[in-house]
């Protein structure tokens, strides 16, 4: 079957999604149909399916769903997962639902399963047909991995697809395809320093955007229309304007366009243009190249793990209110592992300001929502000195 991007919505969430998160669980159930509403949930990524799957009913009934598990996962005991591919009652069932659930966990289950070769079963075929009439797709984690038309597949080492690890069956493969070409997702973004995986993914793969969701939030999608909602953000990285020099022996792009979207911030794929939630932009807009631009004087921070937990929001942050028009960072190993190619080579990350860098924080208290646009990128590799540091000898 072949799919629109317009047809139906997709769901992604960036993992870690807390069980009282009713916003995002809502949505998913509001989308398909409100109250009521049949939902198939696919534990089949899931190393402990019933128990993941129990909880994920739990949730969307609690906000109105009528929430069914289809036991489909590779990790289900005593079940003939090929049986209930091709159970056409099982499948008559997924088929008359209004949305379909996958959950986390391993998202090479999710594909192996359900398109073994890159053939779909026909209870894909039932999966799409949700989507093609209207319906919701949604995923968290691996399940939110698993719907860009290629996806990572076991990529877990981000200084590694940074130093060049890039296998077609490994480290990426073929995805569901509930979204449109060009657009990579990507999970766990900002907790776990994934923009050390997306930008080399794109660039090799040839696509524009890279969409990173954070934990605790999703981005629903219809067709060219993103809204961020949940406890955090999502990252757009777009590589349209980048260029990289084939002469360097490792990684490097210059030019790469960083934005950070919150809760409640809606982008357009088609114009470009993102519309921050009404509440941040009712408030101060930052523009370091406005009249009258007043900088915050704490001192300027050099990330030396810009894929550390929050680092690369906190560097754009800095380079968005801060005084300095350029703000560094670093992604190394300072161990090296057994056998691991160009041991002493890392990258430097140097974000700089460029035509349209502007932002809006949350001005209620005790909020840390913020808004970051246009934020330029360049990756370059480097020589690390090994050992980084010395100590220093007495006298």
């Amino acid at each position: 079957m072949q799919l629109s991007p317009q047809a139906g919505t997709v769901i992604v969430i960036g993992g870690a999604l807390k069980a009282d998160s009713d916003v995002v669980w809502q949505r998913v159930v509001d989308e398909a149909g409100g109250h009521g509403a049949p939902i198939a949930v696919f534990p089949t990524a899931a190393y402990e399916p019933e128990r993941i799957a129990a909880q994920i009913v739990a949730a969307l009934e609690r906000c109105g769903a009528a929430a069914h598990v289809v036991p489909v996962a590779p990790h289900l005991d005593g079940v003939d997962l090929q049986a209930r591919l091709h159970d056409p009652a099982l499948i008559a069932r997924v088929a008359a639902s209004r949305a379909v659930f996958f959950s986390g966990g391993a998202q090479e289950y999710i594909v192996d399963t359900l398109q073994p070769g890159g053939r779909p079963t026909a209870m894909l075929e039932a999966i799409r047909g949700v989507f093609a009439a209207g319906g919701v797709i949604a995923g968290t984690s691996a399940g939110a991995a698993a719907m860009s038309r290629v996806m990572f597949r076991d990529a877990m080492d981000n200084l590694a697809v940074l130093k060049g690890l890039w296998r077609a069956g490994r480290e990426y493969d073929r995805g569901l395809g509930f979204l449109r070409d060009g657009l990579l997702v990507d999970q766990h973004f900002l907790r776990r320093g994934r923009i050390g995986r997306m930008l080399p993914a794109l660039q090799r793969l040839g696509c524009r955007l890279g969409l990173g969701v954070d934990e605790n939030a999703a981005v629903v999608i219809k067709g060219a229309l993103l809204e961020v909602i949940g406890g955090s953000g999502a990252m757009l990285v777009d590589l349209g304007d980048a260029t990289h020099d084939p002469a360097l022996p490792a990684f490097n792009l210059r030019g790469a366009r960083l934005s950070y979207l919150d809760s409640g911030d809606r982008h357009d794929l088609d114009s470009g243009v993102t519309t921050p939630a009404p509440h941040r932009l009712a408030g101060p807009r930052t523009d370091p190249a406005a009249p009258g631009f007043r900088p915050r004087e704490d001192a300027g921070r050099y990330f030396m793990d810009i894929l550390g937990d929050g680092c690369l929001l906190g560097a754009m942050t800095q380079l968005l209110e801060g005084p300095e028009a350029e703000v560094f960072g670093l992604a190394y190993r300072a161990q090296p592992l057994p056998r691991e190619p160009m041991p002493d080579v890392g990258f430097e990350f140097r974000l700089h300001r460029g035509p349209g860098l502007v932002g809006w924080r949350d001005v209620a208290p005790g909020s840390s929502g913020c808004t970051v646009l246009g934020a330029r990128l360049d990756v370059l590799p480097v020589r690390m000195a090994m050992p980084l540091y010395t100590p220093l000898a007495p006298g």
